[in-house]
């Protein structure tokens, strides 16, 4: 008889040794399309320029990457978008091919389509237009490639530099025709990011028959510049019309070189090299793929993770900044934007330090060039641009991370005084936190949610100084990290905004969500952010009166009112269950926090709940904005039964594993082999027991340093 144990085995040793394996058929691009998931289904590859994806020409706040699965009309497909944001921006140097010229100097032309003929899958988009053009994209790093088809021998391709959705507007548009197969030009832009500008360069293969210049552009024969500037082209389309558009952030002639870089203008054999991209970044982590809905499920969150942030650099290294200085980026091979701080820092980034070994230097050192360029690491970086958006200033645990791990290619004693700056700056509530202890709610908004993510921030500092021998750096940020106390309420049991008086603010109501910025909390209640103190589980238990009270607190959690009280409530509080709310990141540690006060039954038991529910397939899979990869991450993580409750210790918490069984491909050469087996407990739950490498472990974490050596977890899981 083959027991469970050498049955689990086996299956692995044949997850490892089936290379036929292809992962990139179970990513859907379209899963959370709908509903408030705010990702695109278009072409790109892994943390590409390029992002080429079409857009509906609706704007809203679920229309944040231009496209909603609820839209039925397309009104061009733009090469840069934002995934899983919750404001719009982006979607620059939009293209619509057209059958003819009854619309073009419309604002926006509104093309129907029917989804059934639509298609998408990693680094490749299609759909058939009601107007009978098929349409057809692919991506390289920098460089979108399109391929029409029209239904006769004569067809249009409009450009259109006036193209914007939400609180993005066009500032500055440029195009020419350089020769009969070249279109080059620009889009400058101001909304969520200022001074944004995209330089680009088209190369076709066939000649323009005709140019015309539309709207407010002063214009000669082959060159027109304006905010709304469109150029229509007339191409002779008896063969299919292929093209290919690569971006820059310094000039067209950058673009231009960018296209003379290309190896090959042949859409199918560019759309190969991007799938081939995917499987290999699909493939670090290999699942048993029985399960196909959980397959599709996975491997889309997985996808999802290697979208942002996204190269801004060009080939050569150089990039432009939002105030026009040009850069030249020497500290490795790309420079990113998109750092969306408060959403990834939590899991995200650590996912990175084991998936993304070598890409994370490029990272680290774009947001010290960030720090060079603007004088502060980023809280919110688009476009070189900081958005400073959301509370804390959370490059901080993420630089942490990296030097804790100890990883290499960095400065890390820039990275420090960096961390400090941030820490000491002169906005953001910062002052006022540091003279009294703790944020007053009467000098700054946001109150309670800052205090707590400054002093978690600021203990990712103080274990940075003991690293380095800062020993009176080490006592004052040390200090500094116990700022939460000052805020909790031991009669009511949450964390509330406290005056300058050192009155807490009257009256409170747990359930109450302010949106604006004169809030208590962020994008949420006190019940939502009452539990962030990740870096100090015990203390903030002791604040409770001990581990089985907090418990309590939790499960209080779980069962209080599913309510927002309030006249502008926050409608980025998604996916309820009582006031565990996971559709936001506040939420994302606290299941966890059971594991780490000795509950680890009751992690498992919720940690199914937000799996099954929080995640599926289809349009409307997601329950919240994927933020970048921060919901795909939370469900990396937590399939593979773990999850970093303190983004910067080092430490996985473990869950409950959702995957029977898995490979994960490790920094050095390294795997970890994860098997699950199931063992009798009537009436338990959860893990029973977790072996490393055959040698039983407790069941609360494991170390970021274990997994680097390589070897076998194996979970027992209560049937």
């Amino acid at each position: 008889m083959i027991t469970r144990a050498v049955f689990a085995i086996l299956v692995l040793f044949s997850i490892e040794q089936v290379n036929a394996q292809t992962y990139t058929k179970w990513v859907d691009p379209f899963l959370g399309t709908g509903g408030h998931g705010h990702v695109y289904p278009g072409a790109t590859v892994p943390f590409g320029m390029v992002q080429l994806s079409p857009d509906n020409g609706v704007e809203g706040w679920d229309w944040c990457s231009g496209y909603h699965y609820s839209s039925k009309t397309i009104a061009g497909f733009s090469h840069t978008h934002l995934s899983g944001t919750g404001i719009g921006d982006w979607c620059d140097i939009s293209v619509l091919p057209l059958t003819d010229t009854a619309q073009i100097r419309a604002k926006k032309i509104l093309i129907p389509f029917q989804h059934q003929n639509e298609k998408a899958e990693p680094g490749y988009y299609s759909v058939q237009l009601d107007n009978q053009i098929k349409v057809e994209l692919t991506a390289a790093d920098r460089t979108g490639h399109h391929r029409y088809t029209y239904p006769s021998t004569k067809g249009w391709v409009r450009f259109d530099m006036g193209f914007a959705i939400n609180w993005d507007q066009p500032t500055a548009g440029y195009l020419q025709l350089i020769d009969s197969f070249t279109l080059v030009g620009y889009r400058f832009s101001t909304g969520w990011a200022k001074g944004q500008k995209v330089y680009f360069a088209a190369r076709f293969n066939q000649p323009v028959r005709q140019l015309v210049f539309i709207d407010d552009s002063v214009h000669t024969r082959y060159r027109a510049e304006g905010k709304q500037v469109k150029a229509l082209l007339e191409f002779n389309t008896i063969q299919p019309l292929q093209f290919s558009v690569a971006l820059s952030s310094v000039s067209t002639d950058k673009a231009r070189m960018e296209l003379g870089n290309q190896f090959t203008n042949d859409f199918d054999q560019v759309a190969r090299k991007a799938t081939n991209r995917w499987e290999k970044e699909l493939e670090k982590i290999k699942i048993d793929t029985t399960d196909q809905a959980f397959a599709t499920r996975f491997y889309t969150a997985l996808y999802r993770t290697a979208l942002a942030p996204v190269t801004h650099s060009d080939a050569d290294g150089q990039y432009q900044t939002h105030d026009n200085k040009i850069r030249r980026f020497t500290n490795g091979v790309n420079k990113y934007t998109i750092f969306s701080q408060w959403d990834v820092f939590r899991a995200l980034n650590p996912l990175f330090t084991i998936l993304q070994p070598e890409r994370y230097r490029d990272m680290l050192n774009s947001m010290l060039a960030f720090y060079d360029d603007n004088g502060l690491l980023p809280v919110w970086d688009i476009s070189t641009w900081e958005a400073n958006t959301m509370t804390g200033y959370h490059s901080v645990p993420i630089l942490a991370d990296a030097i804790l791990k100890e990883i290499k290619g960095f400065d890390i004693f820039r990275a420090y005084d960096a961390m400090k700056k941030s820490a000491n700056q002169s906005q953001r509530g910062t002052p006022s936190y540091k003279e009294y202890g703790y944020l007053p709610h009467d000098k700054h908004g946001w109150s309670v949610t800052t205090t707590l993510e400054y002093a978690y921030d600021d203990w990712c500092i103080a274990q940075v100084a003991k690293k380095l021998g800062r020993t009176e750096d080490f006592k004052i940020y040390s200090q500094r990290a116990n700022s939460y106390k000052a805020l909790f309420d031991s009669n009511s049991g949450f964390f509330r905004a406290r005056m300058s008086n050192g009155k807490f603010k009257e009256p409170f109501d747990p359930l109450l969500s302010e949106h604006g910025f004169e809030g208590q909390y962020i994008e949420g209640t006190a019940w939502q952010h009452s539990f962030f103190v990740p870096h100090d589980v015990e203390g903030f238990a002791s604040l409770h009166g001990g581990k089985e009270k907090l418990i309590k607190k939790l499960d209080a959690l779980f069962t209080a009112p599913s309510e927002l009280h309030g006249e502008d409530v926050s409608i980025d509080v998604t996916g309820l269950i009582g006031q565990y709310a996971h559709g936001n990141e506040p939420s994302h540690h606290i299941i966890y926090l059971y594991t780490a006060l000795g509950a680890p039954e009751k992690a498992a038991q919720w940690i199914r709940v937000v799996a099954d529910s929080m995640y599926k397939n289809g349009p409307d899979g997601l329950t919240g904005n994927d933020d970048c990869g921060q919901m795909s991450a939370w469900y990396i993580w937590s399939a593979l039964g773990m999850y970093p409750l303190n983004p910067a210790s080092g430490q996985y918490v473990f869950g409950l594993p959702l995957i029977k069984e898995a490979i994960l491909e490790m920094p050095l050469n390294k795997k970890v082999k994860i098997q699950v087996i199931t063992v009798p407990g009537v009436g338990k739950k959860g893990i029973a027991k977790v072996k490393w490498n055959k040698k039983e472990i407790p069941v609360l974490s494991i170390s970021h340093q274990q997994l680097l050596e390589g070897g076998t977890l194996t979970y027992y899981v209560y049937e």
